[in-house]
C-alpha cells in the first residue's frame, strides 16, 4: 500500500534446518471449543490446540546437533558421572563460582537458595522477582521486594538499562532492616517481569559494593545471562570489544553465587542449577538436594542431560547467535510498530510484551485487560501467550509511590525454534487484533487457586454465564 512503512529486514538465521516438526492449524471453531474447554486460561490448551506457541521461552529451544550427539554420551551413574564432571567444569569456566549443584530446572535450584536462607519476617529485594521466584520467597516465609528503577514502569521510555535496580531504594532498605532481616540481595538478568530488559554492569557494581557494605550476600538469577550480557556489549561504553564469556564474568564475580534455568540461555529442555562460593551454605544445599532432588552429581537429571546442558551453556554465549536471538526479537518490534502496536520499549531479549492498557484502553483494571487480550490472540491466529501482570503479580510490593504496575502480555520466543514467516505471522496477528481492539470483551476470573494463580486459574467472558469445572477425560 502507498504510503506505508517499508517492512524490516529479518535476522539471517545463523544455523540450518534438519529436522522439521509439523504445525497444527486448528480452525477458529476448534480454537473457539479449545478456549471454553480450558476456562480461558491458555496454560490449559494441549499442543496439538496451539498454531505459534509463544508461551514461554523456557525449555522450549531447539537444540543442536551437538547436543543431540552429546545425549549419546550419557554416562548413567548414579554417582561420580563423567557428563558431571563436564557440565561442572563448564559451569565454573564461565562463572568462577566453586560449588555447582544441578537440578532438574530453575524453580528448583530456586527452592534449595530460599529454603536454606530465608525464614519468616525476612525480606529479599530483587530488581523485579519472576513468578517462581516470588513464590518460593514467600514459601520460605519471606517478603519479596522489588526495587527496579522508576523507568522499569514506563512502556514508552527508551532507558537502555530498565532492568536496574534503584539504588536509593535499595540503600534505605538495607539501612533499615540490615542483615538481621535481608538475608541476600538479588538481581534478576534480563529483568522478566519488566519485558526481558537488561542491566548495566555499572548498576550491577554498585548493587555489589551497596550489599558489601551491609555484608550481605549478592545472588544473579542468570537464566538469560548472555541475553544481558549482549545488551552490555551493545549498549554500555567500554564494553563493545569484550566477548559475552568476559562480560558474564566480570557481572559473576560481583556475586556470591546464583540461580539458573538453563532452559533459557543454556538451550535445553530441562536443567538448572544453584552455585555458591559459600562453602557453608554449599553444604546446606547439598544435603536439600539429595533429600528433594537427588545425588549431587545428577541432581534429579539423566546425566545425558548434563552433557547437553554443558554443550548448551557454551552455545548459548556465542556472539553470532546472540546477534540473531536478538535481532529476532527486534523484527517482531519493527514489524508491530510499523503497525502502531503499543509495546514495552526498548524490546528485550527473549520476547515483546505488549501493553495492554494502551492496547485496550476500553478495559478496566478490573476486567483484566491482559488475560482478556491473551484469549484474544489466541482466538484471532492460534497464537498462544502468557499474561504478565495482575493476575500473574497481584500483591507483589515494591512498585514506587505513584507508579502504575504493568500489566503486560508477553510473547516469549523459542530459542532457534520459529523462522521469520513465523514472526511475520505472529505480527500480523497481533495487528489484526489491535485493528479490532475496541469489541474485545474483559474477563473474570471463576477459579482461584491460592498460590501462581496464572497457571490454574480458569476464566470466563465478562456478560457469560459461569464457567462450570472442567470433567477429567
Amino acid at each position: 500500500m502507498a504510503g506505508s512503512p517499508a517492512r524490516p529486514r529479518p535476522p539471517v538465521e545463523p544455523f540450518k534446518i534438519k529436522v522439521v516438526e509439523a504445525i497444527p492449524s486448528p480452525s477458529r471453531e476448534e480454537r473457539e471449543l479449545a478456549l471454553e474447554r480450558a476456562g480461558y486460561n491458555l496454560f490449559n490448551l494441549r499442543s496439538e490446540e496451539v498454531r505459534i506457541d509463544l508461551l514461554t521461552d523456557s525449555g522450549t529451544a531447539a537444540m543442536s546437533d551437538r547436543q543431540w550427539a552429546g545425549l549419546m554420551l550419557g554416562d548413567e551413574s548414579y554417582a561420580g558421572s563423567r557428563n558431571f564432571t563436564r557440565f561442572e567444569a563448564t559451569v565454573k569456566r564461565l562463572t568462577g563460582f566453586p560449588h555447582v549443584l544441578p537440578t532438574h530446572q530453575g524453580r528448583a535450584a530456586e527452592n534449595l537458595l530460599f529454603s536454606n536462607t530465608c525464614r519468616p519476617g525476612s525480606i529479599v529485594p530483587n530488581n523485579m522477582h519472576f513468578d517462581t521466584t516470588q513464590a518460593h520467597v514467600r514459601h520460605a516465609g519471606a517478603t519479596p521486594m522489588n526495587v527496579a528503577i522508576r523507568e522499569a514502569y514506563d512502556t514508552s521510555s527508551e532507558h537502555p538499562f530498565k532492568g536496574n535496580v534503584d539504588l536509593g531504594r535499595l540503600a534505605e532498605l538495607l539501612e533499615k532492616e540490615g542483615p538481621e532481616t535481608v538475608p541476600l540481595v538479588m538481581v534478576t538478568l534480563t529483568n522478566n517481569t519488566g519485558g526481558g530488559q537488561p542491566v548495566s554492569l555499572e548498576n550491577l557494581t554498585e548493587v555489589a559494593r551497596l550489599a558489601s557494605s551491609f555484608e550481605i550476600p549478592l545472588y544473579l538469577d542468570m537464566c538469560r545471562w548472555a541475553e544481558n550480557a549482549y545488551f552490555i556489549r551493545a549498549r554500555e561504553p567500554g564494553h563493545g570489544a569484550k566477548s559475552i564469556t568476559a562480560i558474564g564474568r566480570a557481572m559473576f564475580d560481583l556475586a556470591e553465587g546464583a540461580t539458573m534455568s538453563a532452559k533459557k540461555d543454556g538451550l535445553v529442555n530441562i536443567g538448572g542449577f544453584v552455585a555458591t562460593r559459600n562453602s557453608r551454605l554449599a553444604d546446606r544445599l547439598r544435603e536439600s538436594l539429595i533429600l528433594f532432588e537427588g545425588f549431587p552429581t545428577y541432581g534429579g537429571l539423566a546425566r545425558r542431560d548434563l552433557e547437553a546442558m554443558a554443550i548448551g551453556l557454551e552455545e548459548g554465549a556465542d556472539l553470532a547467535y546472540l546477534e540473531y536471538r536478538v535481532g529476532q526479537v527486534r523484527y517482531l518490534s519493527e514489524l508491530l510498530a510499523n503497525a502502531g502496536v503499543p509495546f514495552l520499549r526498548p524490546p528485550g531479549g527473549h520476547g515483546i510484551y505488549l501493553d495492554a492498557r494502551r492496547f485496550l484502553p476500553h478495559l478496566r483494571a478490573e476486567e483484566l485487560p491482559g488475560q482478556a487480550l491473551v484469549v484474544e490472540l489466541y482466538r484471532e491466529g492460534g497464537v498462544r501467550t502468557v499474561e504478565v501482570g495482575e493476575i500473574m503479580f497481584a500483591g507483589t510490593a515494591g512498585t514506587p509511590e505513584g507508579v502504575e504496575p504493568l500489566e503486560l502480555v508477553r510473547l516469549a520466543i523459542p530459542r532457534r525454534v520459529y523462522t521469520s514467516s513465523h514472526i511475520e505471522y505472529v505480527a500480523d496477528t497481533v495487528a489484526a487484533v489491535f485493528a479490532r481492539a475496541a469489541s474485545v470483551r474483559g474477563m473474570r476470573m471463576v477459579e482461584r487457586p491460592e498460590r501462581l494463580p496464572h497457571f490454574t486459574a480458569r476464566f470466563a467472558p465478562i456478560g457469560s454465564a459461569p464457567t462450570p469445572p472442567a470433567v477429567a477425560p
